[in-house]
């Protein structure tokens, strides 16, 4: 088990999500974000860390003596490509040259399925490992995390593992929901999948629940013992528009749904 793990982006959507549920007895959190994490339990075993992903003396301080780092840490949407490449391409390098730095033997990355946004249905059930093709400079910020993980992972051996994650959501809220949701647990069973793999690699995984409605291979993730447990079926009746669930429509058809049509940048 990972006794020590840095978490980057500590305080945003999914660190949040994610902090209770990574947390083990006998495990301590390094929560490094620019704002102060929300207040967790009184006997939380966590070391807060009050700095920026992007400062590479921070970093390689935060990574002393940890035994895996999760990055979570960048830009979550479409943004200007000068504030998507300082955050998500500039920062995860500095995250894995810390890492390289400090000798920590294990990386989660967190990618995206825009890293793979235009692919679609007619190419079936698509492997983890599918080749990029983004859909937003956002897709092409995340396809560029995972060629830097694969590269340090063959430079220096580092056990690295991409989630290519779906719709991070308490419960599925729209109909493109029902192929891609990922609950707050199954996203703590996957990671907790990745720290425990064994022989190091690289990899690239789906994030993304045992939908009934999905297209993507849960091969790749169940073969390092991630097992999900939600269905975005389960909300299905509560989803506006479920009478009309039409695959073809492109909002459906494609791996990225509407970030496909959306204005760049």
């Amino acid at each position: 088990m990972a006794h020590r793990i840095l978490v980057t982006g500590a305080a945003g959507r999914v660190g949040t999500a994610l902090r209770p549920l990574l947390a083990r007895p006998g495990r301590t959190l390094r929560l490094l974000d620019i704002a102060p994490p929300p207040p967790g339990a009184p006997d939380e075993p966590v070391e807060l860390v009050e700095a920026s992903f992007t400062d590479q003396d921070a970093l390689d301080k935060a990574c002393r003596d940890v035994d895996a780092v999760v990055h979570l840490g960048g830009v979550s949407g479409e943004a200007p490509w000068e504030q998507i490449l300082a955050a998500n391409v500039d920062g995860t390098q500095r995250v894995l040259e810390a890492v390289r730095r400090r000798g920590v033997p294990k990386v989660v990355l967190a990618s995206s399925i825009h890293a793979a946004g235009f692919l679609t249905r007619d190419d079936g059930l698509l492997p983890a490992a599918a080749p990029p093709r983004p859909d937003t400079f956002y897709g092409v910020s995340k396809a560029a995390v995972e060629a830097l993980g694969s590269l340090y992972h063959s430079r220096f051996g580092i056990d690295v593992s991409c989630l290519r994650i779906g719709a991070f959501r308490p419960r599925p809220v729209s109909l493109p929901d029902l192929a891609v949701w990922l609950s707050h647990e199954d996203a703590a069973r996957l990671v907790e999948a990745c720290l425990a793999a064994d022989p190091p690699g690289f990899r690239i995984l789906w994030g993304i629940s045992a939908n009934t409605r999905r297209w993507w291979s849960l091969a790749e993730g169940e073969a390092i013992g991630y097992r999900p447990r939600d269905d975005a079926e389960s909300f299905a009746d509560a989803i506006p528009g479920i009478d009309a669930f039409d695959p073809a429509d492109p909002l459906l058809h494609r791996v990225g749904g509407g970030f496909c049509t959306m204005p760049l940048g």
